[in-house]
């Protein structure tokens, strides 16, 4: 059945594929965004969907719609964007988590938090299951991340306890794919970015850090069929666990490019996770969830992305 979905943060990375699958399978989509990071080219087909709708405005002020579910993914989720201005990243977490989950009380909407896999800080278990209560730095300059979104998971279970509002919460791992912000200072669109501009390759660290890299479309599968199980809040982890250490994928990234770039060496940033990989058991008990998109064929497609999208 069609229902009335609302997508906040719907303009940027995950948001902009989450809201053309919402499409595709019938549903009418709101889609609220501030343009901090997302950008209206990532939603441009969708601008003449009479079932899709674009409303610009920034979470952390209420707003008023009726909805029958909510999928709540406003948020800065990269280091360099959200650290640019941190102040306002944790106010995104905890004050417009808050109005999106006011707003569902209102409405009696089924609400889905975009949670991380950054509430699990650098983490003290490999792999981590969300029984993991994690190891973060609540005054470090990833902070207003990694602790707004714990946060933001706290008030969910709050808001289901005290008021019964039917949460879903979701921590998503390492995700790629087309439409990833060039300067986001993530390690797949920077090593892609800088393989086809022929710069060198920038390994933070000796490269032996490992990450999960799941493909975007892997990811909005997921989400979509957490939002629709029932009697299961979560959280539960969604990405892909595969495990390739940095320096795997900068050679992998190199060879799929054909370029001719020279990988270097620099210093590791303050709390930068040594290993980060899922322990996918509850997703693929509950949900049935399967990454099926190996990183060869994910990586091959975000970089024909960025060889027709670099300026």
């Amino acid at each position: 059945m069609a229902n009335r979905v609302l997508v906040t943060g719907g303009a940027g990375f995950i948001g902009s594929h989450l809201c053309e699958r919402l499409i595709q399978e019938g549903n009418e989509v709101i889609c609220v965004d501030n343009f901090h990071t997302g950008r209206k080219k990532n939603i441009e087909k969708l601008l003449s969907n009479p079932r899709f709708e674009l409303i610009r405005h920034d979470i952390t002020e209420a707003i008023r719609l009726e909805v029958d579910q909510v999928y709540n993914f406003a948020c800065p989720a990269s280091p360099i964007h959200y650290q640019s201005n941190a102040i306002k990243t944790i106010k995104t977490n905890v004050l417009g988590t808050t109005n999106m989950l006011g707003l569902a009380k209102r409405v009696k909407a089924r609400i889905l938090q975009a949670s991380t896999s950054e509430v699990y800080g650098n983490p003290l278990e490999h792999p981590q299951k969300e029984t993991y209560w994690g190891n973060v730095n609540p005054i470090g300059i990833r902070s207003c991340y990694d602790e707004g979104k714990r946060v933001a998971e706290t008030l969910c279970f709050d808001y289901h306890r005290n008021h019964k509002v039917d949460i879903r919460v979701v921590r998503i791992f390492n995700t790629y794919g087309p439409r990833m912000l060039p300067d986001d200072g993530r390690v797949v669109s920077n090593f892609v970015v800088q393989a086809l501009a022929g710069k060198d390759i920038t390994i933070y660290g000796d490269g032996s850090q490992t990450r999960s890299f799941c493909y975007v479309d892997d990811l909005v599968e997921g989400i979509i069929k957490m939002m629709n199980t029932q009697d299961f809040n979560g959280p539960v982890n969604l990405g892909n666990d595969g495990e390739f250490t940095v320096k795997e994928l900068a050679e992998l990234v190199l060879k799929e490019t054909g370029s001719s770039s020279k990988i270097v060496y620099k210093t590791l940033p303050q709390d930068d996770p040594s290993r980060r990989k899922p322990d996918l058991t509850l997703a693929r008990q509950k949900l049935g969830y399967e990454p099926k998109v190996p990183l060869l064929e994910g990586i091959r497609k975000t970089v024909e992305y960025f060889k027709n999208h670099l300026d």
